[in-house]
């Protein structure tokens, strides 16, 4: 019988994944992941064998948490189609507005690891992570879209899909600026302009 793990393996995994969104794989070291996780070295690696591990472990409870909440609102029936879209960037620029206050950018794992050369090619299972959490994510939206075209929220004369998409670029759009530095109330400025094709 092993010897029962001395952690709560969900929290160690979400703490990893605040320091992963932020400072990226490379720049985060195992010795803030031990600390901000509140475990030892050795628990770590008996748990996760390696950084590499516990990056990849990481980044699908990340996509797992972040899918389940954007599921949520993008299929909510008491808001109309436009109402779910500004509802998703709301989260994204509420997370922006409380990392700010703490002096950095919230970061965004996806994102991250997307423009982290080589990232992608150390596991398979990154790849089929972030493949099948996008596939989800833009069928949500283009439902989502469709539903505002229902009600009347959003354009009749915009392609679906395409406008899922958009949103999607819109959005990675606001986490790379916001690590460039912009600052959250632009960043919803922007959020709106990039909205425009979709209401009119």
């Amino acid at each position: 019988m092993g010897r029962p793990r001395a952690f709560d393996e969900a929290a160690v995994l979400d703490a990893a994944a605040s320091q992963f969104r932020v400072l990226g794989f490379s720049d985060c070291s195992t010795e803030r992941l031990c600390e901000v996780a509140g475990v030892r070295r050795s628990s770590l690696y008996n748990t996760f064998t390696s950084k590499e591990e516990l990056f990849v472990q990481a980044l699908r409870r990340y996509l797992s948490v972040v899918d389940e909440m954007q599921e949520a609102i993008l299929t909510d029936k008491t808001r109309d189609g436009r109402e779910r879209l500004e509802t998703l960037a709301e989260l994204v620029l509420a997370e922006e507005r409380a990392a700010a206050e703490q002096g950095h950018a919230a970061g965004c794992m996806v994102v991250g690891t997307y423009m982290t050369p080589g990232l992608r090619e150390r596991d398979e299972r990154i790849v089929r992570a972030l493949e099948a959490s996008l596939e989800q994510r833009l069928s949500l939206l283009a439902h989502a879209i469709r539903a505002g075209q229902a009600d009347g929220s959003l354009r009749r004369d915009v392609d679906a899909d395409d406008g899922a998409l958009l949103v999607v670029t819109v959005i990675s759009g606001l986490r790379v600026s916001a690590q460039a530095g912009v600052v959250p109330d632009q960043l919803q400025r922007v959020f709106t302009l990039g909205l425009q094709p979709l209401v009119g």
